[in-house]
């Protein structure tokens, strides 16, 4: 008999389930009635006297403050701030606390207090982000999305610890993938994987997009040539990077690494890397041909071949 409320209880639930319970039924038979729990009846049970306000919550405030709660110094060391200057700004107030009161509590433990106070303190303005319309190329070639994806340990069922890295390529217009697994990720593997891209797809595409990872480029100010860009200057490829810490810039890609945990590996089991190119290569056939709203419901492969016939006519 675990039958838990998650929601609370009204006063006439509580009320009347203590009634019936004192007129001498059976604890299991009122709780499935109300469907409370046993400790909730006894709790009620031993607060009612008769009426039905006896059953009202009291109010849950500790009756003596936290141990680490802000002392009243410091509490008239911020009322005074305030009151001083009403428009200081949060991070000012917490400046001047720190530099001339010595205070040494967390920033966010000032923006809760004075929350509590109800004090309208400025807070930092900050620009809503408006997302701007995306130039999605029209033709295929024009540019690739890469990256890379951590195939996720728990799919592994060897017996020796490895490691495993998911590439992938994404042609922005036709949404046509290629991947290819990998046992490090290192700019050797991020150029054999490009190079055995422009295979897969039979054409090299005038821009590559990348993020900041160190696979992609040098992360620190360096004279030194990353192995990536040697690469594509030898092919005359364009290679774009986005705004560090902004994966949304290469959300076409990132997009479909969520689809590939939803459709591939929370199902995926595997037992050597040659295992995991297997069922890779099965997968990557699967999700080329998988219809596409963004495409009008064509698939990738479909939307390539649209894409080729519609240019071949005009």
């Amino acid at each position: 008999m675990t039958s838990i409320s998650h929601y609370p209880h009204s006063l006439n639930t509580k009320y009347y389930a203590v009634l019936l319970y004192r007129n001498g039924n059976p604890i299991s038979f009122v709780c499935r009635r109300y469907k409370c729990s046993k400790a909730s009846l006894m709790r009620w049970n031993k607060k009612f006297d008769g009426t039905k306000e006896s059953l009202l919550d009291k109010s849950h405030k500790p009756l003596s403050p936290h141990p680490n709660a802000h002392t009243e110094e410091e509490l008239t060391w911020i009322k005074n701030y305030i009151r001083r200057n009403p428009t200081i700004s949060l991070c000012e107030l917490y400046g001047k606390l720190r530099t001339e009161k010595g205070y040494s509590r967390h920033a966010c433990s000032l923006f809760r207090i004075v929350r509590k106070l109800k004090y309208p303190v400025n807070t930092e303005p900050h620009s809503k982000y408006i997302p701007k319309k995306y130039d999605t190329p029209t033709n295929i070639g024009i540019k690739w999305q890469m990256d890379v994806k951590v195939v996720p340990k728990q799919c592994y069922v060897g017996e020796l610890p490895d490691k495993f890295y998911q590439y992938t390529i994404i042609d922005e217009a036709s949404r046509e993938r290629f991947i290819y697994p990998y046992k490090e990720q290192s700019s050797y593997s991020t150029i054999d994987f490009v190079k055995r891209a422009i295979v897969y797809f039979g054409y090299k595409p005038e821009i590559i997009q990348t993020d900041n990872g160190q696979e992609f480029t040098y992360t620190m100010k360096t004279d030194k040539t990353h192995p990536l860009d040697s690469l594509l200057n030898e092919l005359g490829i364009t290679h774009k990077l986005i705004k560090p810490r902004t994966p949304r810039h290469n959300g076409k890609v990132e997009r479909s690494h969520r689809n590939d945990q939803q459709r591939f590996y929370s199902y995926l089991s595997f037992y050597s890397y040659d295992d995991l190119l297997l069922q890779m290569k099965s997968y990557l056939k699967r999700s080329n041909n998988i219809p596409m709203q963004s495409l009008n419901w064509l698939s990738p492969l479909e939307m390539r071949q649209h894409i080729i016939e519609k240019n071949n006519i005009q």
